[in-house]
């Protein structure tokens, strides 16, 4: 022990000597895995840290104690920053971008780019096998995300190494001679399964819940509640009290996902469910689905039902549906007792000078009442004596705190409704409810980091169990806006249709435009659970795991959305084959299942964007004079084009097929052809989603109205489809091959289905659908 106390002393010596304060500095230590990490970066900002701006290393200390700033490339990146900008001022948005705070780049998006990478190089590594420069590999990686972790990087590179070349041989280790020498064939490799042993993951990648503490542990001070007269409130349970919630839990783990039913669930809400649900659910626990009923004037039948309905959806199963107004007498009592005990004050300052007394550090005239008077009319406020707006009753928390969230925050306002006159406030009834419900960890946004001083304050002056509280970085995607209050915006004067319009990032919007469940659960779980703030995750994210559900789940079909009549003048007319067309892409012969039936006639129709007047070498599509492949069909070759009296719009294209198939083709086409003489396809209307805002972050624009993409829902009213497609149901998916995943919307009718797409595909063919 008195080495180790020896060491801990010697380490807050250096922290402190680099500009840390001291409660800073022994918060730090406490934390092994940050302690080390800026210990080793105080040995490099020893040697490398430009002279020239020493003004700004606490600062820069402080970005990697919080780990905003966790990668060499960040620290060269902060130096070289900070050499420029030298003693000056700098603003604070600048540094963040130009040191990569708050980028993540997940392991998916790393393995990504290795596999283009070696595809890309796949012939000049296999001949240069281990003498190649793999730093030349991993310079490629971070050219495309500067900020992705070197360690996880190299791992991935040295695996693929491995999976594509197999064992290290004698032979990689022998330098080439300068010599010009004779080429010889390449020995003989043994055709064996290279068995690949990559890095394995770290703990927090398995099991992303491994860094919250067991119930058994909240005994220890966690938060510290600084007074502005110099105490410090260390929060905590007893370990009587402890004893008597965990004889209650039976040591399980409780949580609750508590959102308000004023609007409709969106993906950031999703991230909620998943550290609420999933960490229950990992430690064999309960998880209340708790709505806060405390604002009557914005809540809606409506929006409950769709909370139950998406929590469901998602996968989640709550251990108890509850209400804040289950608990209104408890919590009612309790703020008496808060009145008895000298915390809590009737006020009758208006909202305006509440609002300006708090700017000012200022207590209210009434802040010194006697308890009984407060008591007389806090009971009157309850029995609807007291007009509304004309009294509240206020916390007497620290007028003087750094924390406004410690400014006598309001507890009761008069909201004249059914049995109760009074209404409690989310500050007040949050953290008693948490207790009541005796949940072990009170997870939460980042943003309600600065309530946590409110939070313990109020459960410390009334003697009641506190749970463990933490919190993590709101989910935040581009091109779009999470704010409830700008949903609603947009929902109620109808610049999108409805809540569950496919273009929102709604749950209910992503499910109709055909996203999983499963793939929203395995976007969230690859961000983690994350304190980095002010991260914005891009959409493309999003897609990969989408696209990654639906090309294992949808099957394939052929489907035209722009079409263009080509007439096969040697097939017969009236003459139907039934082709057989794969549902999968790996489908076995044998397997009938896997496939279904395509007619084809002698007049079929192609993409009109798969057709040119002039050919070109880095075309595919069709061409006067050319000849492609019809998928799953025949080739075709133009022979005729009739153009319409402008002499520039097509018409009509006249085409041969051949039945040998003996010609190979570059260019394959989707198509789709009538069934008999005469009759249309099958009609269907298709709707294309783009993102619904141009900017990336339009939230943070004056006017961000204006940034709506008005091309974000283009309608196709008929395109042509399959056959095979008459009888899709809503919410099926299927793959329009070429063209994207799309899904069957709920307009649809017996008279003509409506398709919606939902992502579009990494198409090496060409954007048919555009």
């Amino acid at each position: 022990m008195g080495v180790k106390d020896e060491n801990s002393d010697k380490t807050l010596d250096l922290f402190l000597k680099i500009g840390l304060d001291e409660r800073t500095a022994r918060n730090t230590i406490a934390n092994n895995k940050v302690t080390a990490n800026l210990t080793a970066v105080i040995h490099e900002v020893a040697t490398k840290y430009p002279a020239n701006a020493i003004l700004h290393r606490p600062k820069l200390l402080e970005y990697v104690v919080s780990y905003k700033i966790k990668s060499p490339a960040q620290l060269e990146a902060a130096f070289s920053f900070l050499s420029n900008v030298a003693s000056e001022n700098f603003k604070q948005i600048d540094f963040e971008e130009a040191c990569g705070v708050g980028v993540e780049v997940s392991v998916e998006e790393i393995t990504q780019t290795v596999n283009e990478i070696f595809k890309e190089k796949k012939a000049v590594i296999l001949e240069q096998r281990y003498r190649y420069n793999v730093g030349e590999l991993l310079g490629s990686v971070r050219d495309k995300h500067r900020w992705a972790d070197a360690k996880i990087a190299k791992q991935l590179v040295d695996a693929k190494m491995y999976q594509l070349l197999g064992e290290r041989t004698a032979a990689d280790d022998v330098k080439p001679s300068k010599k010009k020498e004779k080429k010889e064939k390449p020995a003989k490799v043994e055709n064996k399964v290279a068995e690949v042993t990559p890095a394995p993951p770290s703990e927090e990648e398995l099991n992303p819940f491994s860094i919250f503490p067991v119930p058994e542990d909240n005994i220890k001070v966690h938060t510290e509640v600084f007074f502005s007269n110099g105490s410090v409130l260390g929060c905590c349970n007893t370990r009587e009290m402890l004893d008597k919630h965990l004889r209650v839990t039976g040591g399980r783990v409780f949580t609750r996902f508590p959102p308000e039913p004023n609007g409709y669930l969106h993906i950031g809400h999703a991230k909620a469910m998943f550290v609420d649900f999933g960490l229950a659910k990992e430690r064999g626990g309960c998880c209340y689905l708790r709505y806060d009923d405390t604002n009557p004037e914005a809540e809606k039948k409506e929006y409950i039902n769709h909370i139950e309905e998406i929590v469901q959806w998602m996968g989640w199963e709550p251990f108890k549906i509850t209400y804040t107004s289950d608990y209104f007498q408890e919590l009612y009592d309790l703020a008496v007792e808060l009145i008895r005990r000298g915390h809590a004050y009737v006020d009758h300052q208006t909202p305006e000078e509440i609002k300006e007394y708090r700017e000012k550090k200022m207590n209210s005239p009434w802040r010194d009442r006697p308890i009984a008077e407060s008591l007389k009319l806090f009971d009157d406020m309850k029995s609807g004596l007291i007009e509304e707006g004309k009294a509240t009753l206020r916390m007497k928390q620290d007028m003087q705190s750094d924390n406004v969230n410690m400014y006598d925050l309001i507890a009761y306002r008069i909201k004249a409704r059914d049995k109760w006159c009074i209404y409690p406030s989310y500050d007040y009834a949050h953290c008693i409810v948490d207790s009541l419900e005796n949940i072990t960890h009170s997870l939460c946004t980042l943003e309600f980091e600065t309530r946590r001083a409110s939070y313990y304050w109020l459960l410390h002056v009334l003697g009641l169990y506190q749970p463990y509280v933490w919190e993590y970085s709101r989910l935040n995607v581009t091109n779009t806006v999470m704010s409830k209050r700008k949903l609603n915006y947009i929902v109620t004067n109808k610049y999108v249709d409805g809540w569950d319009d496919p273009r929102l990032m709604t749950l209910a919007g992503l499910r109709r435009r055909g996203v999983t469940s499963t793939a929203i659960n395995a976007f969230v779980r690859g961000i983690g659970i994350t304190r980095s703030d002010c991260s914005m995750i891009r959409l493309d994210r999003l897609e990969y795991h989408i696209r990654e559900e639906l090309n294992k789940t949808a099957s394939r079909v052929l489907v035209v959305l722009h079409p263009l009549k080509v007439v096969i003048t040697n097939l017969e007319a009236g003459s139907v084959m039934d082709l057989d067309a794969k549902k999968w892409p790996d489908a076995k012969k044998d397997d009938k299942s896997a496939f279904y039936k395509v007619p084809f006639s002698n007049v079929v129709y192609i993409e009109r964007s798969d057709f040119r007047m002039k050919d070109s070498k880095d075309y595919y599509g069709l061409a006067p004079g050319k000849s492609v492949l019809l998928r799953y069909a025949f080739p075709i070759k133009c022979t005729d084009v009739i153009l319409a009296d402008d002499k520039e719009t097509v018409l009509e294209i006249r085409a041969e097929y051949d039945p040998s198939k003996e010609n190979k083709q570059k260019g394959v086409l989707h198509w789709v052809a009538e069934s008999s003489p005469g009759v249309d396809p099958l009609k269907v209307e298709v709707r294309l989603f783009e993102k619904l805002f141009n900017s990336e972050n339009p939230a943070e624009l004056d006017n961000w109205l204006a940034d709506l993409n008005p091309d974000s829902k283009v309608v196709i009213p008929a395109a042509y489809a399959v056959s095979a497609l008459r009888n899709a149901a809503v919410g099926n998916t299927f793959q329009f091959e070429r063209l994207g995943y799309f899904t069957v919307d709920k307009d649809s009718t017996a008279e003509k289905l409506v398709f919606n797409r939902t992502v579009t595909l990494k198409d090496t063919y060409g954007k048919g659908g555009k």
